[in-house]
């Protein structure tokens, strides 16, 4: 089914390859110049020097993208960038793009001055990542500007000979922080003390804890390692890429095709003609072509398709990572004497018959983006004045194929003779079906004018533009955001520099004034370039001074789907009088908002940036202050006997706060040996300055004034040692405590345990801090470079299946942290409180007990490398080879809290993070 569309970009890849080269050979041929032609502007102005702008910016090159083996762009970015975090919650193929947060913000991604989803493409296309920080850098953005941007900027070609490039790369990944499970005998024996616990009957006898122990009866009591019968030690992530840039004064380019094959953990089998594995494949191809058409008309096209292909087993991933935690080793046995597969009533789901006998899924996406742009100098008016036309397509879709299919299970009944079996569920029968997870387009068109001139010592930098972003997602109606925006700067001879940016527009999913909703949202800045003042242009200490500083209103546009319309919805058919007939009923929800707006902040930002010592010494320290209001929240004070649920209304107020600051050194010696290293480290605070709560009768309930997302429990304070201390201490409503369960803090003194006594539990008053130390050496062709990243004050909650014990009413797993559960024995080295069977909802309630330590240190990233010497390549004519191996996730110092568990991918329900150990070779003639 997807031969078509692969040969299609293959061939595609190809002409356009074929077709551009030859164009700039033919022009080569008849013109010289080493003129380049100017990228086009994007939706963020940013082509302009640092050093001339007030703006809170950080960039990223494509030195540092390409160090890490792994698909998203985002991923690449853990540890290198300040103010920017990075949190990955699954390591699934395809699926293992880290989630960022930039200031405490989700950032908007840009490609190419185009707003995109987009993350996962070839890493060797891009030129640049930039951050977006302050209100000054993003208030061309409008009402998108309030979360910051993520700004990618891919490669373009330039005036020279054609280079070409080929990378290969292979990579082994294993999974870290598997909870560690217990094995039938351990199992069989907590789950006898639990009972007694509860006051029920053993469920295992001495005999049947002597077959556990012994492996006696590997039918009847067996003892299965699941994670070891359905998990692989290792898979396979392979790349290949494949580049070429160059061009002349006429036309330059830049095209590249990618291909990635990444596999997944789970076991496969020979009796299938097809794949029952995790699987993701990629192919992307990109071209970018530049042209000048005159001396003053310039213009571009930009190509992207990509088409990912996922593979899971038919009984879905997240069923499997499930049916781990869910499953006991002792459950059943793997396959029965008579080669069936083994099961109970009660666990009709042989996990490795859910691996590798229900069939598969498969998953396609297919993107298309295309960007085009036309740009005229108008020298001819006034020097340094230009205008241009931008207009940008995309398309996406997403297809499911369903493959999976049914199989039985059987049970041993050994008290017969012969010994029978019990079937639980069919064999075979095979599920056919496909259908669109989700498609989109998307159409963006944008007309600029901009003025770039300097007047002696006076320089003048503006820009103004309007611009219409049109998508449409799945069956809705379009959603489209418009306006105009504009930037001017002015500097007095480099030295001091003003700034201002506004951006007017707004959507079509508020209430209307006019065809459209717009706002205003202006910036300003300020910045001395101390360096260049004349009481310092003796000394040769300083490099770089920068004081710079900004103030600024944004917006961000989070309307729904048009709800300021009361909508009505299809409910269930019922029955009216006696008819045998039904009618449909028709229900009203939620209820309407006519007065819904945009939700706004006010960013302050102020900092310094300095290099010294012939620039080998760098600092920067920012401070901002973010104030984030008419945020969109549903009434604390909404009440249900209106029979209707409430809308979401511009009430909350939040605020943000912290500093960033980099401290950087390089060095090149007499003798070529050059080595750097680069610290950053951000601090964020968070507070809810207003949220309309629910009455709560004592401050320490009340969310306002605490951190945003702050988590609320009950204060543990340890566990009940005696009965004595229990009749001691305040009772629990629905509860009789017994010793060995967890006590919690009576803070309203009233003798009872509810939600009154719910407060702020982990380090409320600290803020979140992470960081990310950089390193790197050269020499003679070798070369080493290393990442470190990691977070401090983070707090992590651990409970549910994956940590508690016989949970899934009863039946579920248990784990190594199990044994260290109280008893009288145990008392007073005891982590875990009592055991008992499913759910209790005592020890179990959110509480202290169960939040974290989740601070670690993790060596992300290492690298060697080595490049051939060029005496040796000039015989074979190539330009550079180059062999190098890395390692990511290699090592992780984490809480001894988590149990051995990684510190961001906590549960066990979700796929695990992996470790890489990367080979590759680049090849450039």
């Amino acid at each position: 089914m997807t031969r078509t569309p692969k040969r299609a970009l293959l061939l595609f890849a190809c002409a356009v390859s074929i077709g551009t080269i030859a164009t700039a050979q033919k022009k080569n041929e008849k013109k010289d110049s080493s003129k380049p032609v100017a990228p086009p502007v994007q939706l963020i102005y940013t082509a302009v020097p640092k050093h001339l702008t007030a703006t809170s910016t950080e960039a990223l090159y494509s030195k540092d993208v390409l160090k890490s083996p792994v698909t998203s762009v985002k991923s690449t970015l853990t540890g290198r960038m300040a103010g920017l975090y990075t949190y990955q919650a699954s390591g699934q193929p395809g699926a293992d793009g880290a989630s960022v947060s930039l200031r405490g913000q989700d950032p908007l991604v840009i490609i190419d001055g185009v707003v995109a989803n987009l993350s996962i493409f070839n890493l060797e296309d891009v030129e640049s990542v930039t951050l977006q920080k302050d209100a000054l850098s993003t208030a061309m953005l409008g009402v998108r500007g309030s979360n910051g941007a993520l700004l990618i900027t891919t490669r373009k070609g330039k005036p020279q000979t054609q280079s070409i490039s080929f990378t290969a790369q292979t990579s082994f990944q294993s999974s870290l922080g598997f909870p560690k499970v217990l094995g039938a005998y351990d199992y069989a024996t907590l789950y006898n003390e639990a009972s007694l616990n509860d006051g029920l009957p053993l469920r295992y006898t001495q005999a049947d804890l002597d077959a556990y122990k012994n492996g006696t009866d590997p039918l009847g009591h067996p003892d299965v390692n699941w994670r070891n019968e359905v998990l692989k030690n290792s898979s396979r992530f392979d790349r290949y890429t494949l580049n070429a840039s160059g061009g002349n004064g006429f036309a330059r380019y830049y095209v590249s095709l990618e291909h990635v094959n990444q596999t997944g953990f789970f076991v496969t089998s020979d009796i299938n003609k097809y794949n029952t594995n995790n699987q993701f494949k990629s192919y992307v191809i990109r071209s970018n072509v530049d042209i000048n058409v005159t001396k003053s008309l310039s213009g571009g096209i930009y190509l992207l398709g990509r088409i990912l292909s996922g593979a899971e087993p038919g009984s879905g991933t997240g069923n499997i990572l499930s049916a781990l935690v869910n499953t006991p080793n002792n459950a059943y046995p793997v396959y029965n004497p008579t080669g069936t597969f083994g099961g109970t009533n009660l666990f009709q789901n042989n996990i490795l018959a859910q691996t590798i006998a229900s069939g598969y899924r498969l998953n396609y996406k297919r993107d298309m983006l295309a960007n085009f742009y036309l740009k005229q100098k108008l020298d001819g008016i006034t020097p340094g004045l230009w205008a241009q036309v931008k207009t940008a397509f995309n398309a996406t879709l997403s297809e499911d194929n369903n493959r999976s299919k049914s199989f039985a299970v059987f049970q041993a009944i050994t008290t017969t003779t012969p010994v029978t079996y019990n079937q639980y569920g069919v064999n075979g029968t095979q599920a056919n079906g496909n259908g669109i997870a989700y498609q989109g387009r998307s159409n963006y068109t944008e007309i600029s004018v901009g003025y770039d001139r300097a007047f002696g010592k006076h320089g003048v930098n503006a820009l103004v533009l309007a611009n219409s972003d049109n998508t449409v997602n799945g069956g809705d109606l379009p959603y489209t955001v418009s306006g105009i925006s504009g930037r001017a700067a002015y500097n007095f001879n480099e030295k001091y520099v003003a700034e201002a940016a506004f951006g007017y527009n707004g959507s079509n999913r508020y209430p209307p004034q006019g065809d459209f909703k717009r706002a205003f949202f202006p910036a300003a800045g300020l910045a001395w370039n101390v360096d260049k003042e004349q009481f310092l242009a003796q000394q040769k200490f300083i490099s770089r001074l920068k004081v710079y500083g900004s103030f600024g209103k944004t917006g961000w546009d989070d309307p729904g789907y048009f709800s300021y319309y009361q909508r009505f919805f299809d409910a269930s058919s019922v029955y009216f009088g006696t008819s045998a007939g039904t009618q449909t009923a028709i229900t009203e929800q939620p209820l309407a908002n006519p007065k819904i707006d945009f939700e706004k902040a006010n960013k302050f930002n102020a900092g310094v940036d300095a290099a010294f010592l012939n620039n080998r010494l760098t600092f920067s320290v920012e401070y901002f202050n973010n104030k984030y209001f008419d945020l969109l929240q549903i009434r604390g004070r909404s009440s249900s006997i209106i029979g209707n649920s409430y809308p979401r209304e511009n009430i909350g107020i939040n605020r943000y706060t912290g500093s960033e600051f980099k401290l950087g050194w390089q060095e090149k010696t007499a003798k070529g040996f050059q080595f750097f290293a680069l610290f950053n480290a951000s601090v964020l605070r968070t507070k809810v300055i207003y949220m309309d709560e629910v009455f709560r009768p004592h401050y320490w309930m009340q969310r306002t004034g605490w951190a945003v997302g702050q988590t609320f429990g009950y204060v543990a304070e340890g566990l009940f040692q005696s009965q004595d201390e229990i009749n001691r201490s305040a009772t629990t409503v629905g509860y009789t405590p017994q010793p060995g369960d967890i006590k919690y803090k009576d803070l309203n003194k009233d003798g009872v345990i509810d939600q009154l006594d719910e407060k702020a539990i982990g380090r409320k008053y600290q803020p979140l801090i992470f960081f990310g130390l950089s390193l790197g050496a050269e020499y003679k062709g070798f070369d080493f470079s290393a990442l470190i990243q990691g977070v401090t004050n983070r707090d992590v909650y651990v409970g549910g299946s994956s940590i508690w014990a016989f949970q899934n009413n009863g039946f579920g797993q248990a784990y190594e942290n199990n044994l260290n559960r109280w008893t009288p024995a145990t008392a007073a080295t005891a982590t875990y409180p009592r055991l008992n069977i499913g759910s209790n909802g005592n020890n179990h309630a959110q509480s202290s007990f169960w939040l974290r330590n989740g601070d670690y240190v993790r060596l992300k990233q290492i690298e060697l490398g080595y490049s051939v010497p060029q005496k040796w390549l000039a015989r074979i004519k190539l330009d550079n080879i180059r062999l190098f191996a890395r390692g990511y996730n290699l090592f992780t110092i984490a809480s001894k809290e988590l149990d051995d568990r990684d510190p961001e991918v906590i549960s066990a329900f979700s796929y695990p993070m992996q470790r890489l150990i990367n080979f590759g070779l680049n090849i450039k003639l």
